[in-house]
């Protein structure tokens, strides 16, 4: 496992267009997906059919040979997810950290292994807690309420201004990106998107956390400029979210459903642009709205 080279994923130019649906010969652990014969009702009619589910596998994530945290997530962009928890979770400082990832079958799910550096190590024993992560929360099996919020580094100001015609346009064009989603139903998106609206990288998992995890690790291995543009997610913004994007530096967070209140403190206080209800050219501004442009109050 040590010293293997991580994969490396498209260029921060090359949107994940090129990403195939999934087939029905595929594997999960490569599909993300998997077909099953179902039987559905509709106007009181009874049909056979084929359908789509999405995977949702545990996945152990391991540093240097320590199991931190198991989480239930979509088999797909795992070496993005092992880079980007690290950085969110301020376990990694920075990527040179990671030396290498192995994804390993288990007949449990998979492992991921991590091999990385000696103040990584440290600083995992220092915050080392039980976590059995779940697609719906992200703080399950925390030990105390210190770890619920620890000390968040508040992102630098003087970030561009966003135009909400372009946050428009990038949600029309994310759905085409969202292949899983397509085929199942059942998975959330995070996106990366230009200023000026297009759609640069996507990730997609059945957990929020996870989608936008392996997002920061996209945009780390693709010398993507956290400041250069805003996150789209098609989710509700929790706590968590707006804290993994503030760590990761992203200093503009859409998302398509609502902020938590507690979400919305937290953006407030490290500086961090958050829209809600993103639908259409339609948004909630709930954190540094001037940075959306002026607005005319009616």
């Amino acid at each position: 496992m040590r010293g293997k080279a991580r994969r490396r994923p498209s260029r921060a130019s090359d949107v994940d267009a090129d990403r195939q649906a999934p087939h029905a010969d595929a594997g999960p652990a490569r599909a993300g997906a998997q077909r099953v014969d179902v039987r559905v009702r509709r106007a009181g009619t009874l049909a056979q059919a084929d359908d789509w589910l999405a995977d949702e596998v545990p996945v152990a994530l391991i540093f240097n040979g320590i199991s931190h945290a198991v989480m239930l997530a979509t088999p797909l962009d795992l070496e993005d997810f092992a880079l980007g928890f690290g950085l969110t979770e301020g376990l990694l400082e920075h990527a040179g950290e990671l030396y290498g990832v192995e994804v390993v079958d288990d007949p449990a799910g998979l492992r991921v292994e991590m091999d990385v550096s000696s103040a990584c190590f440290a600083r995992l024993k220092d915050k080392r807690r039980s976590m059995a992560g779940r697609t719906g929360c992200g703080l399950c099996g925390t030990e105390s309420l210190e770890q619920v919020e620890p000390p968040l580094r508040p992102l630098e100001g003087g970030a561009a201004p966003l135009s909400p015609p372009a946050i428009a346009a990038a949600l029309r064009e994310l759905p085409s990106h969202q292949a899983l989603q397509q085929r199942t139903g059942a998975t959330h998106a995070a996106a990366w998107c230009s200023p000026d609206g297009r759609v640069r990288l996507v990730r997609e998992d059945v957990g929020r956390h996870n989608a936008l995890d392996k997002l920061v690790g996209a945009m780390v291995d693709s010398g993507v400029d956290p400041r250069d543009g805003f996150c789209c997610i098609t989710s509700r913004a929790s706590v968590e979210m707006v804290r993994k994007a503030v760590a990761a530096g992203i200093t503009a967070l859409v998302a398509v459903s609502a902020p938590t209140a507690r979400a919305v403190d937290t953006a407030r206080h490290a500086g961090l642009a958050l829209a809600g209800f993103a639908r259409h050219d339609d948004l909630v501004l709930y954190s540094d709205a001037d940075r959306f442009g002026p607005l005319t109050l009616s």
